[in-house]
């Protein structure tokens, strides 16, 4: 309901969007240095100090409700995101393969990603009860203990021991462990277009923020928001889960052509303009998530373990350049020059997710 709360509080879509980009803008500058942190240190905890980022910043945002107090929480979420992504894709799947079952990466990542879109069903139905008797101060102190739950929660997630350095005797320093990780980007052509690819179809994702300013337009009051917009996460978890079954089948043209169908679907529902259109928005995000979860797994089964954390958020670095696209799409030309953008992304995958040959 975040989006809903700034627009509550006075600001103007430009000023929302400014927001947003503060957010992308922390991410890019944060990115790289935390994955490399959480190579050289710990990748759980990295996503138990992200839940409590998280938190810091929900609580500012009802004490100090207002665009520098909002300016000041995205950056704590920027921090947060940026300590969780590569992290969590990095725990997984080295956990995974300590275990003989590297090959099952992308299911379980589909089964991962499907959770926590359902996870937003009990959210959604919380939040309009939580509105509806203590407006946005409940349902944001609500969020924050949310947030240190998962935080604790990630304190007992399982860590396989990784490979020491070529030097028995030492382990790697942080800058070692990112300079390796830039080396396997730079020097291996199939992980570097694998890497685009990913960077690519993840920034679109920020399309997800503006579904309740979107929803509102249509007519939907705030306080039925979350409950309408339902079907979203319903639709994106089944993709999610149905991209980690079909990951060995999927070819690139084919994730093209999926995108592409999703892209029209998105274009579709901003010309109908009605609250029936959240079908086609929800095709959208099933489709969308079927496709990010393939393209993920075509980049982890390129990585080395030792710096596959670092080469997880160089791609989440470069996922904030298409994000300012989005954003700056949605404010000159709202969902349907946004919908353009997909369509191109779609066309740019069977080539960077050709065949491996060139690594």
């Amino acid at each position: 309901m975040y989006a809903l709360l700034f627009a509550d509080n006075g600001l103007s879509w430009g000023q929302i969007s400014a927001l947003f980009a503060i957010w992308s803008a922390v991410a890019v500058i944060a990115e790289v240095p935390t994955g490399a942190l959480a190579d050289r240190f710990s990748r759980r905890g990295s996503l138990v100090t992200a839940g409590v980022l998280q938190a810091a910043g929900y609580a500012l945002w009802i004490s100090l409700p207002g665009f520098p107090a909002f300016a000041a929480g995205f950056v704590l979420w920027g921090v947060s995101g940026a300590l969780i992504s590569g992290a969590l894709e990095a725990l997984l799947y080295d956990g995974l393969a300590a275990a003989g079952a590297e090959q099952d990466f992308a299911r379980v990542l589909g089964r991962v990603t499907a959770a926590g879109l359902i996870g937003q069903l009990p959210a959604a139905g919380a939040a309009t009860v939580l509105f509806t008797l203590g407006g946005y101060p409940l349902a944001a102190w609500v969020s924050v203990g949310c947030c240190l739950a998962a935080a604790a929660l990630a304190t007992r997630l399982p860590e396989a021991p990784r490979e020491r350095a070529a030097n028995e005797d030492e382990e790697p320093s942080l800058l070692a462990s990112l300079r390796d990780g830039m080396a396997v980007v730079r020097t291996r052509p199939g992980v570097r277009l694998a890497l685009v690819a990913v960077a690519i179809v993840a920034g679109i994702d920020a399309i997800d923020e503006y579904v309740p300013l979107l929803v509102r337009g249509w007519g939907i009051p705030t306080n039925l928001n979350p409950l309408a917009t339902l079907v979203i996460p319903l639709m994106g978890a089944a993709g999610a889960a149905l991209g980690g079954i079909a990951t060995t089948l999927a070819r690139p043209r084919n994730l093209g052509l999926l995108l592409a169908a999703a892209a029209l679907m998105l274009g579709a529902a901003g010309l109908v303009h009605h609250p029936a259109a959240l079908v086609l928005v929800a095709l959208y995000f099933g489709l969308y998530h079927l496709v990010l979860v393939v393209v993920n797994a075509r980049l982890q089964e390129r990585i080395e373990a030792s710096s596959r954390a670092t080469v997880a958020s160089v791609a989440g670095l470069g996922t904030e350049i298409p994000v300012f696209g989005i954003y700056a799409a949605w404010a000159l030309g709202g969902v349907l020059l946004v919908a353009v953008l997909v369509m191109l992304t779609a066309a740019s995958l069977p080539r960077l997710l050709r065949q491996r040959t060139a690594a």
